[in-house]
């Protein structure tokens, strides 16, 4: 079995992980958690989105936490942005190097989250995608509910496959598959993948997967199997989707790493300083770290 030498994480708890949670959370403490996870090692960072924060309140704050954020060489803090008002205001702030647009293999749930079909959204990105390669930033796609939607249930690789397809022909240069309510297992995971990458290459394929059902890690496991080398994970497992019932955080970084390394392979980050960076959240949001390796590291947080 052949697996890749190295992996990239890229780490999307400051965005993905929070903005789902309830209580204003302080930029400061946003800030702080960046600084530890890039003493890990972590070199992609989602930062926050610009969407409006009547939507998402959490990440109102994303300017603010842009302008807090040390410039580093190799270092990219990705921003989610919806439309072409949001592009403006990531530009606005001179930080950005990076975004990423965000739609779903499934009807049900683009209306649902983006209140459009996928076609519609497809077309809403065209400009987007476009202008933001006119300023020189670099553009990552996300495919949502690439192996289960919460209205739709099961949903055709195919279905995922025309989405990120679509998204690599505007100038996506990473297309990010999302398994949003974490349903996923093993070889529907690495299916899905195999159909995809008979469209877009799987060295321009990242894995995003939750881990509501407990199936994340040997899901990613299965697809590294067929060359993918980026991973997504948000530290302590944080992370949520409002839209899915019972659906957990993103798989957490620490565990994924803990995998990594035991398999020999490169990841450039430091999985005692994660464990701290995911102390440091969970003791914020009040409630003990969702990572096992943490846990059992005692590294849990403060309830």
């Amino acid at each position: 079995m052949s697996y890749p030498a190295r992996v990239r994480v890229v780490e999307v708890g400051p965005r993905d992980g929070l903005q789902n949670e309830k209580g204003a959370i302080p930029v400061g403490i946003k800030a702080a958690l960046i600084e530890r996870l890039l003493a890990a090692g972590l070199t992609t960072i989602e930062a926050g989105s610009f969407v409006s924060p009547k939507w998402v309140p959490q990440m109102a704050d994303t300017a603010e936490l842009l302008a807090m954020l040390p410039a580093r060489q190799g270092v990219s803090y990705p921003v989610l942005v919806p439309n072409l008002r949001g592009l403006e205001q990531a530009l606005a702030t001179g930080r950005v190097e990076e975004i990423a647009v965000f739609g779903a293999a499934s009807e049900a749930f683009s209306q649902r989250n983006i209140n459009c079909s996928i076609d519609e959204s497809l077309r809403r990105f065209e400009p987007v995608v476009a202008r933001a390669l006119e300023h020189g930033l670099r553009v990552r796609g996300y495919v949502s509910c690439v192996l289960g939607c919460p209205y739709e249930g099961e949903v055709d690789a195919a279905a995922v496959t025309r989405v990120a397809a679509a998204l690599a022909e505007m100038g996506c240069y990473e297309i990010s598959l999302g398994d949003t309510i974490g349903t996923g297992t093993p070889l529907k995971a690495r299916r899905m993948v195999q159909a995809v990458a008979a469209k877009v290459p799987v060295g321009h394929l990242a894995l995003h997967f939750h881990d509501t059902y407990g199936q994340a890690l040997a899901s990613i496991l299965a697809c590294l199997e067929l060359g993918v080398s980026v991973v997504d994970s948000a530290v302590a497992g944080l992370g949520g989707c409002p839209y899915a019932q019972g659906a957990t955080g993103n798989v957490a970084t620490e565990d994924v790493v803990y995998m990594l390394h035991g398999m020999g392979i490169e990841t450039g980050l430091d999985l005692d300083r994660l464990c701290e960076a995911g102390a440091l959240i969970s003791s914020a949001l009040g409630r003990e770290t969702a990572s096992r390796v943490a846990r059992a590291r005692g590294a849990v947080g403060a309830g």
